[in-house]
């Protein structure tokens, strides 16, 4: 005799009987029982159904039968946002006839022009739900939704505006925030993990559910050519890490993130009591994992191919904005720290590729989109962000920007090394600081040392001629090839200078 099978308990919904253990897997492969009150979608979405049921005056098993639809063959985010746009219609009308024509006109009317998209999203799930074959929506609904003509929701306002906020970044504040970064983990102000997210999302542009679901073996190398096999995102009907993409990356990235993929086999081998990881394993272990799961699961192959064990996309988010708040670059447009997140960088190359006359397949491929439809507002909004810069412009910038890190000093003699004559930086003709740094440099003085937190300018130092012979540089430079884009390479440098300029001005000042 086999085992007896123990009898479900039916469930009540709206007045009838359902049993209970109806259960279905979502897109990325987590099972969810359709009548819980949450469902766990994804590692990074939990759906809260249960409380769109409570006040949805409708069919509500109906309604979790339309939503397990999405949730089954869509993306967890499109089914969120679903639900999300649901839930705002449902709260709009109170216990009004749901899906009547008069409902319909009503919430029309209560949505301002920001908001008008938000139907469209109400009329796709609608008409979901009349495909699927269930009752409850009027036909003349439906007509009155098909014959409406629905605005869709504003795209690349950020880009648009050029918003020194949330928009793309100049060349200026890119490389200051390259460069803080390298100096953050240098002097354990961000850690590996830290260093290596930020550094991804600077150089590729890729979404954060793209990083977080990155493994140790999409790392990869051909000769002296280094790669990031990405899985891609939002690919309709393609469920985690099902298609991927290569991006070809410089040796620094790679070289970091190696670092942080060692890191992670030590911290899964001390987890799983080991001295080494097991191959089979080792190349599924997440190159950024979640530390606040059970990392032993990583024994079982079946967790490892999932995407439990990676860091949730939103904690990703997270970690870039706190790493921009302890770097704390400063933005030249703004004289403020500047507020980083991922996708300030995806901004910065779709603008980037904009400027250099990349049409709109270039743009939509080098951001990993299927279409471009949502490139277009880089090709339509391309300014010209790199503008002329003379001594006049540059000295009015350089104390927003406050490029230079390191410590004017009065003399020579109130240097580090102030008895060491090999620490003395000479622009040709004469002295312009000292070196603090003991270890050995290989970078271009004395230019280079204006951007080097261990430079110690002299107050009398002929820092002008520096400024100088930049400005003349870069203007040479717009006079022989006609491009600002590569006349701009060293305005950095060209403020960071004037910043040096305008401490020892006011230094002087503050002595006499």
């Amino acid at each position: 005799m086999g085992e007896a099978v123990e009898a479900l308990e039916p469930i009540v919904v709206d007045g009838l009987q359902h049993l209970g253990g109806e259960q279905f897997y979502s897109r990325d492969g987590y099972m969810v029982e359709l009548l819980d009150d949450r469902w766990r979608l994804s590692k990074d979405i939990d759906l809260p159904i249960g409380d769109l049921c409570k006040i949805f005056p409708g069919d509500r098993y109906t309604l979790r039968q339309v939503i397990a639809f999405y949730a089954r063959h869509s993306s967890p985010s499109h089914a969120q946002n679903l639900m999300a746009r649901l839930a705002h219609y449902v709260k709009a009308l109170g216990e009004a006839d749901i899906f009547s024509v008069e409902s319909i006109i009503s919430y029309r009317a209560s949505l301002d022009k920001s908001r008008a998209w938000y139907l469209s999203t109400v009329r796709v799930f609608l008409r979901q739900w009349v495909r699927l074959g269930y009752s409850g929506v009027p036909s003349e609904s439906l007509t009155l939704l098909d014959n409406l003509r629905i605005k869709g929701n504003e795209k690349g306002r950020a880009v648009k505006s050029q918003c020194p906020e949330e928009g793309p970044l100049t060349d200026i504040e890119m490389q200051s925030i390259v460069e803080s970064a390298i100096h953050g983990f240098a002097t354990n102000v961000l850690t590996l993990a830290e260093t290596a997210m930020l550094m991804t999302f600077a150089m590729t542009g890729r979404r954060p559910s793209q990083v977080s679901a990155l493994k140790l073996k999409d790392l990869s190398s051909l000769g002296a050519k280094y790669y990031i096999n990405f899985p891609r995102g939002k690919q309709r009907g393609m469920g985690w890490r099902s298609s991927f993409k290569k991006f070809l990356i410089i040796e620094d990235l790679w070289l970091l993130l190696n670092e942080q993929a060692d890191y992670v086999r030590v911290l899964f081998a001390k987890s799983l009591n080991t001295k080494a990881i097991p191959k089979d394993i080792d190349g599924e272990l997440p190159l950024f994992p979640n530390i606040n799961e059970e990392l032993t699961l990583a024994r079982e192959l079946e967790v490892l191919r999932s995407d439990r064990l990676h860091i949730p996309s939103l904690a990703i988010t997270h970690a870039v904005v706190e790493a921009g708040e302890k770097i704390n670059v400063i933005s030249e447009r703004t004289g403020l720290p500047m507020h980083l997140n991922p996708y300030r960088f995806r901004y910065t190359l779709g603008t980037n590729l904009a400027s250099e006359g990349k049409g709109k397949y270039v743009i939509a491929d080098a951001l990993d989109h299927t279409d471009t439809q949502n490139v277009g507002v880089y090709v339509e909004n391309r300014p010209d962000i790199v503008e002329r810069i003379d001594k006049a412009v540059a000295m009015q910038l350089a104390p927003y920007a406050q490029i230079f890190r390191g410590v004017v000093i009065p003399s020579e003699k109130h240097a580090t090394r102030g008895q060491d004559p090999s620490s003395r930086i000479s622009n040709g003709n004469a002295n312009v600081g000292s070196c603090g740094s003991h270890g050995f440099c290989g970078a271009l003085a004395p230019v280079a040392c204006y951007t080097c937190s261990h430079f110690q300018p002299w107050v009398d130092g002929p820092h002008e001629e520096v400024l100088d012979g930049l400005i003349q540089e870069r203007e040479r430079v717009i006079n022989l090839t006609g491009d600002l884009k590569v006349a701009s390479a060293n305005d950095r440098l060209i403020y960071a200078v004037s910043d040096v300029l305008h401490r020892c001005r006011k230094a002087k000042g503050e002595a006499k």
